[in-house]
C-alpha cells in the first residue's frame, strides 16, 4: 500500500514506513519492524515514540517487552479534518493578505525564481492574467523534468480561455500546436509567430500583467529573473510587437 500521501500530515518517510510495516504486521516487535524497514534500531525507537506522541500507534508490555500496533485509522480522518479546517481558516484572510501584499509593493520590483517549484509558481501565477507573451524558445521546456508538468499547465490556461501569444526561435514550436495547424490553435487559445533566423537565444522572456520573465529552462535548477514594471513591460512588448504578426 501506498502511504507517501501522510507525509502531508507531517509524517517524515521513516514514520511513514514504519507505521506501514505496523499496518502489514498487526502487533509486533521493535526486532520484527527492524526486519521489515531495515532502519536501524535506535532510530525505530525514536520514530515508535514520535508515532505514539501523534496518536497513530500504542503499544503494551509483554513479557518485560514492548509490542506495537496500529491505532484507529480514524485519527487520520480526524487529523485531516482538522487540517481542512485550519485551511479554510487561511482561504478566509487570503483577500487581507493579498491586499497588504499590494499596497506594500515597490514601483519597481524584482524577484528571482530558482528551481523547479519556484518556477510553478510564477507560471501558475501568469494564469490570473486574460493575455500571455512569449519571446524566444520556449520549446526547451518539453525538454525539461517540467515538460509533463508544462502540459497539464497548457491544459489549465486552455480551460481559463488565456491567450498565449507565442513569438518563437526560427524553426521551432511546441509539441501538437505545429504553425500550420490554425484550427489547433485556435481550440488551445494560442497564436504563433515566428522570429527572424538570426534572433535565437537559450533565454525566453514572459509577459504577463506588468511583469517581464527572463527564463532559463535547461538544467537541474530552471530560473527566471523577473522584472516587475509599466516602463520596462511596455519597452519590452514594443521589441514584441515590431516583431509579431497577427496568425488569425
Amino acid at each position: 500500500m501506498r502511504l507517501e500521501q501522510l507525509k502531508e500530515l507531517g509524517l517524515s518517510e521513516g514514520e511513514v514506513n514504519v507505521y506501514g510495516a505496523l499496518l502489514d504486521l498487526g502487533v509486533t516487535s521493535l526486532q520484527r519492524i527492524h526486519e521489515k524497514t531495515g532502519i536501524e534500531r535506535r532510530n525505530i525507537y525514536d520514530i515508535l515514540n514520535k508515532l505514539i506522541e501523534k496518536g497513530l500507534i500504542s503499544y503494551v508490555q509483554e513479557k518485560g517487552a514492548r509490542v506495537y500496533r496500529c491505532t484507529n485509522p480514524n485519527v487520520i480522518k480526524e487529523q485531516v479534518e482538522n487540517k481542512e479546517k485550519k485551511l479554510k481558516e487561511i482561504k478566509k484572510v487570503l483577500p487581507e493578505i493579498k491586499s497588504l501584499f499590494l499596497n506594500r509593493k515597490p514601483e519597481i520590483g524584482a524577484e528571482v525564481f530558482r528551481g523547479l517549484s519556484a518556477l510553478k509558481t510564477l507560471m501558475d501565477e501568469s494564469l490570473d492574467y486574460k493575455e500571455q507573451y512569449w519571446i524566444g524558445g520556449n520549446s526547451e521546456v518539453e525538454n525539461t523534468s517540467l515538460a509533463i508538468w508544462f502540459k497539464h499547465w497548457m491544459t489549465r490556461r486552455k480551460e481559463k480561455k488565456i491567450i498565449m501569444k507565442d513569438l518563437v526561435d526560427y524553426g521551432t514550436f511546441l509539441e501538437g500546436l505545429e504553425p500550420k495547424n490554425i484550427e489547433e490553435h485556435k481550440k488551445n487559445y494560442y497564436k504563433y509567430c515566428s522570429l527572424p533566423k538570426d534572433l535565437s537565444s537559450p533565454m525566453v522572456i514572459l509577459i504577463f500583467g506588468n511583469k517581464v520573465c527572463q527564463i532559463i529552462w535547461s538544467g537541474n535548477q530552471p530560473f527566471a529573473f523577473v522584472i516587475e514594471s509599466k516602463d520596462v513591460k511596455d519597452s519590452f512588448m514594443k521589441y514584441f510587437n515590431y516583431f509579431w504578426k497577427e496568425p488569425w
